[in-house]
């Protein structure tokens, strides 16, 4: 490992754990025994490599730092709000005493300050969690500062103040590696895009969540991104973006599903509302169930996941649909837990029949 980041690091200093632990187990067992000079050239090489990766990314050597780590990630993230809220209430507070160049001033020196001090911070904390905060900070004093310029110079609001937020979001995650601030990013492209394309239909730009299918382009864009361009440095990036995705799509077909109302085809002739939402539950199932197939195929268990969430979701609200008013309630609890004792025994099969696959690939 010429160059390793933190999280390549990390996954290094948990395998030498494991090996560990293994090791120790297979020598109690009698299995493999190494002499006394293999076991400190063993130790010596460990210890060098886990002092090496402490020094520079600050990793979590034993399970109690993992467990101090997430207490430090939850404290970076809630301070990190409550110096984002600090700052917009600060402002909110004394803003009428400034002249409108005091006001424009304030701004962007709030804007580049918070900048230069999440570069300046980076380069000193190895850990990365007063960087997460400098970082998160730094986003909202953006998004203030585009805001309330907009309301100095009397702006029409506009869809595209989103594409700045989302760059600057995109910006720092990726700098940064900060996954927080990429689900930022992405939520300022999901409503970017779903507001242009309900525009080209002709709807005001803030409407655009009273159609639904306005999301699922966006919902093709985040899915394949991941798939285009690599993120294998990045720990958890092409989760987000498949799991937004994800959503973009499946959320929009399960509200359609029971709002056909909702849809562009309600206006066009020959398109019930039961028709559509009929479809769009068809559609639901189908896709939700290729989510869990390519999940499994590609191992992503974050598709598989969200694929067999919204399963489940689609499979009982068919059920309330279907039986609710016409079994006893006991019968309708009884069927749920059938379907649920179904779909695990179908979700075992899968997982034995990927096991082998992955035992002849070896």
């Amino acid at each position: 490992m010429d160059s390793p980041i933190r999280s390549e690091a990390q996954q290094r200093a948990d395998e030498i754990g494991i090996f560990q632990v293994e090791l120790a187990r297979l020598e109690a067992e009698g299995v493999l025994r190494l002499d006394p000079a293999q076991q400190q050239a063993v130790r010596e090489h460990h210890a060098t490599l886990l002092a090496g990766f402490a020094g520079r990314f600050d990793i979590d050597r034993d399970l109690q730092a993992k467990q101090l780590s997430l207490g430090m990630r939850v404290a970076s993230f809630l301070g990190a709000l409550a110096l984002a809220a600090s700052v917009f209430f600060l402002f909110y507070q004394f803003w009428g005493h400034f002249d409108e160049t005091a006001q424009v001033a304030i701004l962007l020196a709030a804007a580049l300050g918070s900048m230069g001090l999440t570069v300046w911070i980076q380069t000193r904390d190895a850990s990365g969690y007063f960087t997460k905060l400098a970082a998160l900070v730094a986003f909202a004093c953006f998004v203030l500062n585009l805001s309330m310029l907009g309301q100095i110079f009397n702006i029409t609001p506009t869809d595209r103040a989103l594409i700045p937020w989302a760059a600057l979001a995109f910006l720092l995650a990726y700098a940064c590696d900060l996954r927080l601030l990429l689900a930022a990013g992405i939520c300022c492209v999901i409503a970017f895009v779903s507001a242009r394309v309900g525009s080209w239909s002709g709807m005001y730009w803030l409407h655009a969540g009273e159609r639904p299918e306005n999301f699922f382009p966006v919902a093709a864009l985040l899915f394949a991104f991941p798939i285009l361009v690599a993120h294998r440095h990045l720990t958890g990036f092409a989760s987000i973006y498949r799991i937004f995705g994800l959503l973009c799509l499946l959320v929009p077909m399960l509200v359609l599903g029971h709002w056909g109302y909702g849809s562009y085809l309600a206006g066009y002739e020959g398109f019930e509302t039961r028709t559509i939402e009929g479809g769009y539950e068809l559609a639901g199932f189908v896709a939700s169930a290729l989510a869990i197939w390519l999940g499994a195929r590609r191992q992503w268990p974050d598709t598989v996941n969200t694929g067999i969430t919204f399963f489940v979701i689609f499979l009982y609200t068919k059920f309330f649909d279907w039986w609710w008013e016409l079994m006893p309630k006991y019968l309708f609890f009884l069927v749920l837990g059938l379907a649920a004792i179904l779909i695990l025994m179908v979700l075992k099969r899968l997982r034995r029949v990927g096991q082998s696959a992955g035992e002849g690939a070896r």
